[in-house]
């Protein structure tokens, strides 16, 4: 008996392969049109400002070549180094507080995540994110003023003789809006340490309290360094809102009393559309924007180091 071969089965046909050059055309379809709207409302922006920068200008009439003298007036003009000071001065209560009270707070909420106060603490923590600035503003407003509640509570309490206009004040105006930053502030960085905390494996935990580690020991040693990369992010976020405040500031104080409370966002409001010095106002633009990429970089660079 013979047996007949099996037909042999058609070889699979396939596709033709793109040329590389066509794919690459694909891939740049789909970003050419996000990269045109970020030349033109960003990228160019920033080209002008520096243009104008170079020019004394009112905004309206013919401008005048200067090259860096704006650049020279910004850190020779006492009004306008300080404000720069000013905005690194917040960088304690916009950065620093938050980020340490946040992590302290996390840790806590971490440890009774499974009961409702946890579900309350971050709602209420979250609160001023969803609150505008403007309207957060204008409460701290009324609540530090020199009748608000919290002079009124101090005064309950007996202290009746610390009580002042804590947003009018030479001493207090820039403590204050920068206790304002910080609360606005807080509930963000709460809650991004906490979704870093929930990735941490348990097993750390664990094996830390069977060789004696008590809940410092296990923060320090197995918390804060699973962290780096959230915390990072907390303090560049915090950095920036410190150096380019305005909002809060221009509601609460105005940049008062005196220049006290001035920071970069808010002179560069004045100088262009009160002054009309748009020059020196398109100069300390681009010093601020400098600072915040030199401030932002290296804590990008050691979050990334870290992990190597």
């Amino acid at each position: 008996m013979t047996t007949r071969p099996l037909a042999a089965r058609p070889a699979h046909r396939r596709a033709p392969a793109r040329p590389r050059g066509a794919r690459g055309l694909a891939g740049w379809l789909f970003v050419i049109p996000a990269l045109a709207f970020y030349a033109v409302f960003v990228l160019r922006p920033i080209a002008l400002t520096f243009q104008y920068s170079m020019y004394e200008w009112n905004g309206i009439g013919p401008s005048t070549w200067v090259g860096m003298a704006n650049y020279g007036r910004v850190f020779t003009d006492p009004d306008l180094f300080d404000s720069l000071v000013n905005a690194f001065q917040l960088i304690v209560f916009f950065s620093a507080i938050p980020v340490v009270l946040g992590l302290a707070i996390a840790a806590t909420i971490r440890r009774i995540a499974t009961s409702r106060l946890a579900f309350v603490a971050r709602t209420v923590l979250f609160l001023p994110q969803v609150i505008p600035l403007v309207a957060a503003g204008i409460a701290w407003s009324w609540l530090l003023a020199s009748t608000g509640v919290i002079n009124q509570l101090l005064s309950l309490i007996g202290l009746g003789g610390v009580t002042r206009a804590w947003l009018g004040d030479f001493g207090t105006a820039l403590p204050a809006v920068g206790m304002i930053g910080a609360w606005v502030l807080l509930g963000l960085c709460t809650l991004l340490l906490l979704a870093g905390m929930s990735k941490i494996d348990p097993a750390l935990y664990e094996a830390a309290r069977l060789d004696g580690a008590g809940a410092w020991r296990e923060f320090v040693s197995i918390t804060v360094p699973s962290l780096r990369q959230e915390i990072a992010v907390c303090v560049t976020v915090t950095v920036i809102a410190a150096l380019a405040s305005f909002d809060i500031i221009y509601i609460a104080t105005q940049g008062g009393p005196g220049n006290t409370t001035m920071v970069p966002g808010l002179q560069i409001f004045y100088l262009a559309f009160s002054e009309r010095e748009v020059g020196t106002a398109s100069a300390l633009a681009v010093v601020l924007m400098l600072l915040v990429i030199a401030c932002a970089l290296p804590i990008q660079w050691f979050a990334k180091d870290g992990n190597r």
